[in-house]
């Protein structure tokens, strides 16, 4: 029997096992977290499919998504991660990605984690949306917005409402898997 699934995605076997496995899981680790902030800003204009394929690369260059590494890059790192084809070659997003390690330190030292930080915008909990179709999904919310504004403040680049919403869809802040969808249920209703 065929599950049925969101339709976004469709039938690439990297895709599939992402909207199975990860997106809409609830996420608590900081070095997780971190590491889809980065890949979150670094679609903004690109599908997440080039990034989903770059994600490997993307580990790889940037320690693993150690915070404290990539907060410690230098110059010299932005020009290597510039040559790097496993990874989107934007000068921008790559000063960002340490910008954001930077600011995620700060966070850390301020909050205890970033965890702690970024869940505050869902008071701890998942978010339980019920949406049929995916064209009643919104692009932000009252929640990503209030949580890009606090990032910004923070320092952050490539945080904007609607990628802070992609974010909390992909972290499990939001159930936004829609209600045919087999994940629906279960993230709603996580095994005890």
């Amino acid at each position: 029997m065929t599950k049925t699934r969101c339709a976004w995605a469709g039938t690439d076997p990297l895709y599939v096992a992402y909207h199975d496995e990860e997106w809409g899981v609830p996420v608590h680790d900081d070095r997780k977290l971190f590491e889809m902030l980065v890949l979150e800003g670094a679609q903004a204009g690109l599908s997440w499919s080039t990034i989903l394929k770059k994600r490997p690369g993307y580990r790889t260059a940037f320690a693993d998504f150690d915070i404290e590494k990539v907060a410690a890059f230098t110059q010299d790192d932005v020009d290597r991660l510039l040559g790097d084809s496993g990874i989107v070659r934007n000068r921008m997003k790559i000063e960002s990605a340490i910008k954001n390690a930077q600011g995620a330190l700060e966070i850390q030292k301020e909050f205890g984690s970033l965890d702690a930080f970024l869940w505050q915008f869902v008071d701890g909990r998942p978010k339980q949306n019920a949406w049929a179709s995916m064209g009643e999904l919104p692009a932000q919310t009252e929640e990503s917005a209030a949580m890009s504004k606090a990032l910004k403040k923070r320092g952050f680049n490539f945080v904007g409402p609607t990628i802070c919403y992609a974010f909390m869809q992909a972290v499990g802040m939001v159930n936004d898997h829609v209600t045919p969808c087999y994940r629906h249920r279960e993230l709603r209703e996580p095994p005890r």
